[in-house]
């Protein structure tokens, strides 16, 4: 691995155990997350409205919170696996970030999946409806930090 990457990592982190507020159990939410193989909404929506300092109390309040600000792919249920396009959505909606002409227009998770393609947030060799690892999702919020500290 090389040295920028190091840092950049080390600095997400960093920034998640400063920026949340009283979380005595971040090291152990982190480690919950990462041995996570595939996500399921409700924690999808936890963790990122978390590290978007949205607020829920709980993971069930965060996905209902989600789900009403239509943030989450229409058929999304609080047990089913996390899809990576419907992630990219929650992504995009919850970080208010700014797309293209066709996800200016429609917000839907295929836009929003392309949008953070193009944007290198999503890398590599990936499906749209892969079902998302935690790791795979501290990656994208890594990405996406990255980016709104550029700008």
């Amino acid at each position: 691995m090389n040295i920028l990457f190091k840092r950049k990592t080390a600095l997400f982190f960093l920034g998640l155990f400063l920026s949340a507020p009283l979380f005595a159990q971040t090291a152990e939410k982190l480690e919950a997350l990462m041995n996570e193989k595939a996500l399921n909404w409700s924690q999808a929506a936890a963790f990122v409205l978390e590290a978007s300092m949205e607020p829920a109390s709980n993971p069930g309040d965060a996905f209902s919170f989600a789900a009403g600000q239509k943030w989450l792919p229409k058929n999304a249920a609080p047990e089913d696996p996390a899809r990576l396009n419907g992630v990219a959505l929650l992504l995009m909606q919850s970080f208010d970030l700014k797309g293209g002409i066709f996800y200016g227009a429609f917000k839907g998770p295929h836009h929003a999946y392309r949008e953070l393609v193009y944007k290198k947030v999503i890398r590599g060799n990936t499906d749209p409806d892969m079902p998302v690892s935690g790791q795979q999702l501290l990656l994208m919020l890594g990405r996406i930090l990255s980016l709104q500290e550029e700008s």
